[in-house]
């Protein structure tokens, strides 16, 4: 995997992560089960923690 596309990936799962984020907030505001959301952000974080270490190791 090249250096551009660790970026696009880790870009990507950044703005998915934003809306899941705010998707929480609302089900959190109404009352709702937040339990899958938070879980799906935690494996994103993991994601977005290994995509970095790629990323350090990348070559140009």
């Amino acid at each position: 995997m090249t250096k551009k596309e660790i970026q696009d990936q880790i870009t990507f799962l950044k703005s998915d992560y934003i809306r899941i984020q705010g998707d929480l907030d609302k089900l959190d505001a109404a009352g709702g089960n937040v339990q899958n959301a938070e879980k799906q952000l935690e494996r994103m974080e993991e994601e977005l923690k290994d995509l970095n270490k790629k990323l350090a190791q990348a070559e140009d």
